[in-house]
């Protein structure tokens, strides 16, 4: 591959080559993992143990999960809360105005 010189390049040859290192180092990673996943499976073979492993990601997310609704504001529907984080205002008004907070189990 020519080598440029990257001051000299577009902004869309800029992106390209980043996007195809990007892409490159992915897979690079990607058959290290798999060449290191056999290798543990040869070596434990080789002393009668068996173990499970797999390429894929390292642990689990849970960023995006959706949690079910605990609240519901009788006045507004729309208006609702987990359970979690911060209470919103209109409930933080209710509860100041003396209602009890079981008043607006879901």
């Amino acid at each position: 591959m020519k080598k440029k010189n990257v001051e000299e390049m577009s902004e869309a040859d800029l992106a390209e080559l980043i996007a195809g290192a990007q892409k490159e180092l992915k897979e690079r990673l990607t058959g290290k993992r798999k060449e290191v996943i056999a290798q543990i499976k040869a070596l434990a073979a080789s002393i009668g143990i068996t173990v499970e492993l797999s390429a894929g990601e390292s642990g689990t997310s849970r960023r995006g999960t959706k949690v079910a609704i605990k609240y519901r504001n009788p006045a507004d529907a729309a208006q609702t809360w987990t359970g979690r984080g911060v209470k919103p205002n209109w409930l933080r008004q209710l509860l100041e105005q003396g209602k009890a907070l079981d008043e607006f189990l879901v």
